[in-house]
This record gives structure tokens, C-alpha cells and sequence, in this order.
């Protein structure tokens, strides 16, 4: 559980507050005693990061922001000064807790709530000790003080509720989530969001011979998944969909050409994308984005059981070409890439899939840029980059030159699925280019999609990358088509 946000319109002097501030003087409402307002002013000037003032009934946080940065630079901050206060303010073991401001940009509430709730996550569903579960561990309340909007509460408090949901299913090990399972979670998700979820079983995907995700499935004793997702309101602005395609591998061992031990570490959350594309539909359905948006998640694990893929195979995928297989740990844009096929039945207006997909995009960019790659139109990139720097999953963008697909042309078939060590990210997304009859771009959240360590309120392991991106691309999509209209 997380905290419950709402909107208070008085703050009672007995009450604990955390008041960023933008200027180096202090609101009268605080109540503090001359000493206190002496300490911290002092202790703002010393360059602080927070100052903490502990009286007998309550306790002040006080956060003075430098309002010499771009604003979504000061918002990240937030976000991070709320990380670093989580375990005092949990040890306070405060019943409720007001976040307000003073002399500051509209905004920087809503960002310190952002990062501290979501550095409230924890995933203990399997500890067994339950005095720990049952201990308090945060405020139940989180009251939020004039200047904050309604839908903006509702937009915080649905996106962090995403967030939590696709945590839960990036860290559940997959003894406990399979394919199978997966879909059942993301029906369950459905039914909480408001939006319609229709799985294909393994009988419906042999009979549209989806070859790629048949292939990969082969060393699995589980059965293939293949999730549609749709919100479709009834004001919907666009006439033809986005389609969002996410990478559902449950489990990663790499098949036959199976990864070394540090490699194989937390595979079980290489289904990120998938889980993001779920969150996506989950914030936008019930925030009440009027958008018509389709989400395809094809799910299985990877394994080198069975009757495995191998090596020197050669498949056919959805669309008729046929793969050479150059590496069975090559398998996500083998499933990328008959969701990016199914994708054109839908006439979508443009595709994005998002994929834990490739080591090259990881060592490229590391944990703090997801790469973005793709031939549809600049503005969807301007758009993408600016969310980007709003939330702080900021995309850099790779060349896609015709020039990188031919290193992925087979002798022996219409493509290979590896093209070699050099540009492995690209290559990777100009495999999946073959796919999309329609508009496509790529995100490969390698890097900052699984992570080793706490990267501030980005949690280790699944930190759930891609979901406050995406959410708020549509968003402001929606937005730029109403303002047309």
C-alpha cells in the first residue's frame, strides 16, 4: 500500500510539514520559535540539502531549492531530496504529513510527492515475518496544500499507482509468473484501470503463425502469451491508434546460447517493457486520456529446454520473412517483431515498443538514458524528449541509417537476427523496422529499465521505466490535438 494524497486548504500550527521554499526567508505559518527560524536560515546558506527542525508535537522539513537551475532539473531534485528524506520521515512515524510550499514554481509539491512515494516501494510480499510486514513504515496520509490542482492529485496519484502495479509484476520471480501468469495480472490490471484486455492463447498464435514468438517459446515447458490491450474512449481525438508494443520475456536464460551467471542476474524482470506498456494503459485509462491507444504484449520465457530454437535456424515470422538465427539471446525483437507486425491491422497512426532489449544500449548510455531510435516524424521525438526531461527518463537518440540494416541481411534467408558487436543497439532496431509497415520508434530501456543499485526513488531491480514517460508523451499528445481542433 501507499499513501493516500488529498488537498488541504489550512495548515494547523500542530501539524508536521515539509515546505520547500524558493527564497531565503520562511513562511509565518510554519510557527517556528526565532532560534528555529535562526538555525535554518544559517543552515540554508551553508547550502543544505534540508534542514529538519524537531519540536516536542511535530516536525518541519524544510527544503530550499536553487532556483538557478531549469525548472525540470529543480523537479528532479524534488524528487531526490524526497528519496534521501524517506527513512527520517518514516521513523518520525507520522500519521499524516503536509507538503507544502512557499515562493516557489507551481510544481514543486507535486514533484517531492512523486519521489517520495515512489521511494516508499518496497516488494516484501515474500518475507514471512509479519510483525516486520504489518509495521507501519510511512505516512498514511500525504496532504497536499493549496496551489495543487485536483487533476493534477489525481494524475499523481494514478501514475504512482502504475508504477506500484508494474514494480509488483517486474520483481515477482517467475516460479510465481509465467506467461500465463503475466496475462492474468495484466487482465487484473485491466479490470482495475478500466480498460479491455483479450489474450491469445498458444492455439490462436499458431494459427496466425507467428513465428517468432513461437520459436522462442520452443524451450519453454509454458505456453506463449499474446496481449491486446485497448483504450478506446469515446472522445477519443485521434482517428487512428498509437499502438505501444512491450517486450514480455518472463524469463531470460538466453536459450542455447545461454548467458554467464552475471548476465542471467534479475532476468526475471526482462518483461520490463511489457509491464510498462500495462502501466500506460492503466494511467491513461483512468486519468481519462482521450486517446485511442492499443497496447501488444507478446509473453514467454526463453530456455534452452525442450525442443529449443537454435543456432542456423531458419523462421517465419508473422509478416512472411523468414530469420536466420544467429543467437537464440537475441529473442526479444523476434517477439517485438510479429507484435510490430500484428500492429498494422490496427492502421495505427505510429507504433512505439519498449524492450530491456540489448547489452549495446546499456554500455552506450548506462542507467541514465533510455535510446531511442526510429523513421517516424520529428515531432514525436521533440515530444518524447521534452516528457523525457519532465519526469527524468530522458531518451538519447541513436542514428538510424539505412546503412546499419545491412548488417543484419542473411545469405540464407531475409535477415539474420544479430548483425555483430558494432552498433548492436541500432541494428537491433532496424531488425525491428522490417516489421512496421507503419510509422515505428524504438525505446531500449537496457540500461535504466533493470538496475543493480537504488538509483535515488528509481528503486533496484525494476525500478519501472518507460511507464511515467509514455503516459506523459500521451498526455501531452492529447493535449497539442485538442488545442488543434
Amino acid at each position: 500500500m501507499k499513501p493516500e494524497i488529498s488537498k488541504i486548504s489550512q495548515i494547523s500550527p500542530e501539524q508536521s510539514v515539509i515546505c520547500i521554499i524558493g527564497k531565503d526567508k520562511l513562511p509565518e505559518w510554519l510557527k517556528l520559535t526565532k532560534s528555529e527560524k535562526e538555525f535554518t536560515l544559517m543552515q540554508i546558506q551553508a547550502k543544505e540539502e534540508y534542514v529538519i527542525i524537531n519540536s516536542y508535537f511535530k516536525n518541519t522539513y524544510i527544503i530550499r531549492v536553487n532556483d538557478t537551475d531549469e525548472e525540470f532539473k529543480i523537479r528532479e531534485a524534488l524528487r531526490k531530496t524526497a528519496f534521501n528524506l524517506r527513512k527520517q520521515i518514516k521513523s518520525n512515524n507520522h500519521s499524516e504529513l503536509v507538503i507544502a510550499s512557499y515562493e516557489v514554481f507551481n510544481g514543486a509539491i507535486e514533484a517531492f510527492t512523486e519521489g517520495l512515494l515512489l521511494s516508499f516501494y518496497s516488494f516484501d510480499k515474500y518475507k514471512t515475518d509479519k510483525e516486520e510486514k504489518t509495521k507501519k513504515k510511512y505516512p498514511s496520509k500525504l496532504l497536499l496544500s493549496d496551489g495543487t490542482d485536483g487533476s493534477d492529485i489525481k494524475w499523481l496519484t494514478d501514475l504512482t499507482d502504475a508504477v506500484y502495479l508494474i514494480r509488483d509484476m517486474i520483481n515477482e520471480p517467475v516460479n510465481h509468473l509465467n506467461a500465463p501468469a503475466f496475462a492474468e495480472e495484466i487482465k487484473k490490471i485491466g479490470g482495475l484501470g478500466g480498460f479491455k484486455v483479450e489474450v491469445l492463447n498458444k492455439g490462436k498464435i499458431e494459427a496466425l503463425k507467428m513465428g517468432g514468438l513461437l520459436a522462442v517459446n520452443k524451450g519453454s515447458i509454458d505456453p506463449p502469451v499474446f496481449c491486446i490491450l485497448e483504450w478506446k474512449p469515446d472522445n477519443a481525438l485521434n482517428q487512428n491508434p498509437v499502438v505501444l508494443v512491450g517486450k514480455g520475456i518472463v524469463y531470460d536464460t538466453g536459450g542455447l546460447n545461454i548467458k554467464t551467471g552475471e548476465h542471467m542476474d534479475n532476468m526475471k524482470g526482462d518483461m520490463a517493457g511489457g509491464a510498462a506498456v500495462t502501466g500506460v494503459l492503466y494511467t491513461i485509462a483512468r486519468t481519462g486520456i482521450p486517446l485511442h491507444v492499443i497496447g501488444l504484449i507478446p509473453a514467454t520465457d526463453n530456455r534452452p529446454g525442450g525442443n529449443a530454437y537454435t543456432q542456423g535456424d531458419i523462421i517465419t515470422m508473422y509478416n512472411k520473412m523468414t530469420v536466420e538465427i544467429g543467437n537464440t539471446d537475441a529473442e526479444g525483437r523476434l517477439i517485438l517483431a510479429d507484435a510490430i507486425s500484428y500492429a498494422s491491422k490496427f492502421k495505427p497512426e505510429l507504433i512505439i515498443d519498449i524492450a530491456t532489449l540489448t547489452g549495446s544500449a546499456a554500455v552506450t548510455f548506462g542507467i541514465q538514458a533510455i535510446a531511442v531510435m526510429g523513421n517516424a516524424d520529428r515531432k514525436y521525438f521533440k515530444l518524447l524528449e521534452e516528457c523525457g526531461n519532465e519526469v527524468y527518463e530522458r531518451t538519447a537518440e541513436l542514428p538510424f541509417w539505412d546503412e546499419y540494416g545491412e548488417l543484419i541481411k542473411s545469405d540464407i534467408a531475409d535477415l539474420k537476427n544479430v548483425g555483430g558487436r558494432e552498433a548492436g543497439a541500432i541494428t537491433a532496431g532496424k531488425f525491428l523496422e522490417n516489421f512496421a509497415e507503419y510509422p515505428l520508434i524504438h525505446l531500449d530501456i537496457a540500461g535504466p529499465g533493470s538496475l543493480k543499485k537504488d538509483d535515488f526513488y528509481r528503486l533496484k531491480d525494476g525500478p519501472g521505466t518507460g511507464t511515467r514517460l509514455l503516459s506523459t508523451f500521451l498526455k501531452r499528445y492529447a493535449s497539442d490535438l485538442k488545442a488543434k481542433k
